[in-house]
């Protein structure tokens, strides 16, 4: 049954809250991602005595599983609205961080602890399908169509401003209190973002005739194929920073994703009216 439409804000100001208030969803789950970011692959490299390809596995494999489970999160969405995908997801990211408690009593185990903290990493990878697309869609549905591209910008910096901040958050738990807070921490926000979004007002779902995905993906494939190609490097530094610096016995490897995550804030913030004026295919190739 269709949600109840609502009344979409009038003001720049009125929707610039609307959909922070919204994105703060993304902003968490993507925390949850941020915090082990930085650990884990020096955790199954160093700790669980794998070597660098099994660690690179560890981090890619959750984002192996978003892609995967895109299809299924948009029917999901689809079908049961927006904020729904938006509980389901943090409930899922919730139960990874169960999956990161586990190799903290298995530690001599060590195929044991990698096979868990695998099938915590695709839970993970399949909720924040939910979260992140379900933000976009519920964010969208309160504000109007007109608004979308403010949807997406604001999302995506929730997405790496919870980057930015979880990882040098993670090593910091980590080598203070040991790996068993990053668990705790993931499934704490989760608890907490479910809790905010019980009360807050669901986005309609809109009725009407669903284009098959395969028709979808063949539309956007050769935009979303130059998105792909381009974050291939934050997809090597985010997985082998951490072991190169320590490689070097360098410390602060954290400080490198944030960083990138800052400079994408700023380049968002100060340069995301450009697509306007100069449309997204000039902004894309510079």
């Amino acid at each position: 049954m269709p949600e109840p439409q609502q009344t979409t804000p009038q003001t720049p100001m009125a929707v610039t809250q609307t959909v922070i208030s919204i994105v703060m969803f993304t902003f968490i789950g993507y925390l949850n991602i941020g915090i082990p970011l930085a650990v884990l692959p020096g955790y199954v490299h160093s700790d669980l005595g794998f070597g660098a390809v099994i660690a690179g596995l560890v981090i890619s494999v959750q984002y192996l599983a978003t892609l995967i489970s895109r299809p299924g999160a948009s029917r999901i969405i689809d079908n049961l609205g927006s904020k729904k995908a938006v509980q389901i997801g943090l409930t899922g990211c919730g139960l990874s961080g169960v999956f990161m408690l586990v190799p903290v009593w298995l530690d001599s185990w060590p195929m044991a602890s990698l096979v868990i903290l695998l099938i915590g990493r695709v839970i993970l990878g399949s909720a924040e399908s939910l979260v992140g697309s379900g933000s976009i869609g519920w964010g969208i549905g309160r504000v109007g169509a007109q608004n979308t591209a403010k949807v997406i910008s604001w999302n995506g910096i929730a997405s790496y401003g919870a980057l930015a901040i979880g990882a040098p958050l993670g090593v910091w738990m980590v080598d203070s209190l040991g790996l068993w807070t990053v668990g705790v921490s993931i499934m704490l926000l989760c608890a907490l973002g479910l809790y905010l979004t019980w009360h807050k007002q669901a986005a309609p779902i809109v009725p009407g005739e669903r284009l098959p995905f395969m028709h979808v993906l063949g539309r956007v494939f050769p935009h979303g194929m130059g998105l792909a190609l381009g974050g291939i490097g934050f997809g090597t530094i985010a997985t082998f920073i951490t072991l190169y610096y320590a490689s070097n016995h360098w410390p602060n490897a954290a400080l490198c994703l944030t960083l990138f995550g800052g400079s994408f804030i700023a380049a968002r913030l100060l340069f995301g009216n450009l697509i306007n004026r100069l449309g997204g295919f000039r902004v894309a190739i510079v």
